[in-house]
């Protein structure tokens, strides 16, 4: 028997929930922060110190304040993945990509007001621009491989489904443009599910969706 060996692995299981549970709390802060006073206008200091860690700690986990928002996207990221893959298999491909937008809508935040700040963090800094285009990038990669799976058997069939996985992209990031410009007014779910109705109708019929007149 080793003893040693036995003793290691819980002592190494407990340091990494340890560390699990300061990154979670680097990003819980970190988001808060640039929410309420500004991207750019937070720094790394006021963040170790609202999470308790030091600096030091706060850069072996994140090399930049950008890093700490990718990471907070992640987890949104497998949300989006988790979702699609739990729908039906007979669901249409477009119904259980959209499903799987507003399964995503709850994880942004626990309330309305972090929820709006959060989204208008993510959208709307101009130095957070590329975290959001990788975000949309990991979001298209998982809807297209996700709905590969759902579209009938074809020689074009992934070509189909990166189509439609950066349509889904667009009916949400317009639906959360007009969200910003209400100001967070309206519910966000409807907003998307308007947005996605508005657009099926315009791709089956380019006349008004709603008079169904030329213009």
């Amino acid at each position: 028997m080793k003893p040693v060996a036995m003793t290691d692995a819980p002592v190494q299981g407990l340091r990494e929930r340890k560390q699990a549970r300061v990154r979670s709390t680097l990003i819980a802060e970190a988001m808060r922060l640039f929410s309420t006073q500004g991207y750019d206008q937070t720094t790394v200091d006021e963040i170790a110190e609202a999470a308790e860690v030091s600096r030091r700690t706060l850069f072996r986990m994140f090399e930049t304040k950008g890093d700490i928002v990718l990471a907070w996207t992640k987890g949104m990221t497998q949300t989006l993945t988790d979702a699609l893959a739990a729908c039906p298999r007979d669901m249409p491909a477009g119904d259980a990509m959209m499903h799987a937008f507003i399964s995503l809508v709850p994880r942004i935040a626990a309330n309305w007001q972090d929820t709006y700040d959060f989204v208008y963090l993510i959208e709307k800094t101009p130095s957070l621009q590329t975290v959001s285009l990788q975000k949309y990038g990991k979001w298209e990669d998982c809807l297209a491989e996700g709905l590969a799976r759902r579209l009938p058997v074809r020689r074009n069939r992934k070509i189909a489904a990166r189509l439609m996985a950066r349509g889904g992209i667009a009916i949400f990031r317009t639906a959360l443009d007009d969200w910003i410009r209400l100001k967070g007014r309206p519910a966000l779910v409807p907003l998307l599910q308007k947005t996605y109705a508005l657009q099926t109708a315009l791709w089956s019929h380019p006349a008004d969706p709603e008079t169904d007149a030329p213009a």
